[in-house]
């Protein structure tokens, strides 16, 4: 009882210090009210279509799903490609990241370029470039081996494309990690006389374990959420993302498409919440504020020379597929034209501008609201004490955790009918975009305020200014590195997305990475590299020019 009256003054005096302040309470509830709307109520709509019927609840669909062999062949193939796709990128990246950050081989800056470009790059780029390499037309399997029937589709291409497109997410994470290590007690065991070997799994690897972990989560997670790769070059290959695609567009069956959706919650959800909530917490500190006389920067050449050879050859592999993809753009039929042309270029502006131009109209909307929305909430979640903080917290980072599929058909249920029928137009994409993505601009703009002394908003309130002043005045021109930042990764992923936009896409609005998969999808392969190659050169122009007003505005500071 006499808890309960202390929760109940608590309570009752943060409602009234909120109210004191009424621009801080409309903006509360405006950000409470748009999370419930455009994050909380799409998934509970599409529970709702699975699980309740004409007459109350109803198991039918369920019951359906699994009456189908196919499923759990299905099942067994999403978390075999998961498991597997998560080791060799985390591989992958702790080679990287080991070189990079504790090596001084030569060519390390272009290693450390290359290791993390797939990231900006469209999702399925990589698996458009095996079919062009090693296709039925093929530029190693049919003009260098002269093979003439090959199979590439299925599931050891599509792990060595995730393994090099989700190997970023290891290496930044990893990389993180070895650099923040303690190098004195490397040396120190160098001077105990134990030997390199020794030295990397007694110490290095233990306390890089907490990384390698979060990685494998990671990676499992995008993995097993792919869309494009899998429709690309999965052939009969099922995984639970294009099984539910195929199920509501092929087959017309939305309950059926909805439930396989929603059966990679579990696992995603799963791994997401330990990774964010267990693993993260785990602390390996070797940091302690004391000074440190230690390298720990490798020099032998028998440990610097293999490094620098595996570097080299995933390097070469990732130049080799992306060489491929602007090789194709030009060329007039690839597999038995290869003179130079530019039909292709062509036709996408002849045919496909208006794409292009949506594209860029939603990346460019898109972007700026889901940076500031996301530095709004990092500053409630951050900086100010309100009833309702947790309900914040867990819609805003709601549709990031949820696969992209889901949340497509969430919205695609939730706003095809009235009061709120937006399907069909930009709205809707826009909002999945920015409500899916904005918890980068949320993760950076924590980041940010947690290094700002409270004290000098302390001071402005001091001076009579209220909540919005402050913010407006003081926090925000603070945070405004974080957000050039965080709107440079939200721009890229407004250009690159497909698993949550190709539901909502339409014949009044379209976007290139669903003309990509369409040309594919019509053999048009080179249509959908001369594609890509316009998405990359909008996303380092986008890029180039973000990276300047950021660094105008470090000048400025």
């Amino acid at each position: 009882m006499a808890y309960s009256n202390v929760v109940g003054k608590t309570l009752k005096n943060k409602l009234k210090a909120i109210a004191k302040n009424p621009y801080l309470f409309g903006l509360i509830m405006l950000v409470l009210l748009s999370l419930l709307l455009f994050s909380v109520y799409p998934i509970y709509s599409i529970f709702k279509t699975i699980f309740v019927g004409e007459n109350g609840l109803d198991f039918k669909a369920v019951q359906k799903l699994f009456d189908k062999p196919r499923i759990y062949q299905t099942i067994w193939n999403s978390l075999k490609l998961g498991v597997a796709s998560a080791v060799i990128s985390t591989l992958i990246g702790f080679i990287f990241a080991y070189s990079v950050a504790r090596t001084r081989m030569f060519g390390r800056k272009f290693f450390n370029f290359i290791a993390v470009f797939p990231v900006v790059s469209p999702p399925f780029v990589l698996a458009l470039a095996m079919i062009l390499l090693f296709g039925s037309s093929g530029l190693i399997s049919r003009e260098v081996f002269g093979m003439q029937s090959t199979d590439v589709y299925g599931f050891k291409s599509l792990l060595i494309i995730q393994a090099m497109s989700f190997s970023p997410i290891a290496y930044l994470n990893l990389k993180g990690v070895l650099e923040s290590m303690d190098a004195s007690l490397e040396d120190s065991a160098f001077n105990l006389g134990a030997s390199r070997w020794k030295v990397f799994y007694t110490i290095t690897l233990p306390l890089a374990i907490p990384g390698i972990f979060s990685s494998l989560l990671l990676t499992f997670i995008k993995s097993l959420e792919d869309f494009g790769n899998p429709m690309i070059i999965g052939g009969d290959f099922s995984t639970l993302a294009t099984e539910a695609y195929m199920t509501i567009t092929g087959r017309s069956d939305l309950r059926t498409g909805s439930l396989l959706a929603v059966s990679m919650l579990l696992p995603v959800l799963t791994a997401y919440l330990v990774q964010r909530f267990w693993v993260n917490k785990k602390s390996y500190t070797t940091v302690t504020g004391k000074a440190s006389q230690g390298s720990a920067i490798i020099k032998e050449k028998k440990v610097v020379v293999p490094l620098f050879i595996i570097c080299m050859l995933i390097t070469g592999t990732i130049v080799l597929f992306y060489g491929t993809i602007i090789m194709g753009a030009f060329v007039r039929l690839w597999g038995i034209d290869y003179s130079l042309s530019l039909d292709h270029f062509k036709y996408v502006f002849d045919t496909g501008l208006g794409t292009v131009k949506d594209t860029l109209i939603i990346a460019i909307i898109a972007t700026p609201i889901m940076v500031l929305l996301g530095m709004v909430i990092s500053f409630l979640t951050v900086r100010v004490n309100f009833p309702g903080k947790k309900l914040i917290e867990i819609g805003s980072i709601l549709l990031f955790a949820v696969p992209g599929t889901v949340v497509g058909i969430g919205y695609l249920l939730t706003f095809n009918s009235p009061p709120l029928a937006i399907t069909g137009t930009a709205a809707i994409i826009i909002l999945v975009l920015v409500f899916r993505y904005m918890s980068l601009g949320i993760e950076a703009g924590s980041n940010v305020l947690r290094q700002i002394d409270p004290s000098l908003e302390e001071a402005s309130k001091s001076l009579n200014a209220n909540g919005f002043t402050t913010f407006r005045k003081i926090t925000f021109p603070l945070m405004r590195s974080a957000l050039f930042s965080s709107a440079i990764y939200a721009f890229t992923r407004a250009m690159t997305s497909i698993s949550a936009v190709i539901f909502l896409v339409s014949a009044s609005w379209n976007l290139m990475t669903v003309a990509i998969l369409s040309a594919v999808d019509f053999g048009k392969l080179g249509v959908a590299a001369a594609y890509c190659v316009i998405l990359f050169v909008i996303i380092f122009l986008a890029f180039s020019a973000l990276n300047l007003l950021l660094k105008q505005n470090e000048r400025s500071m």
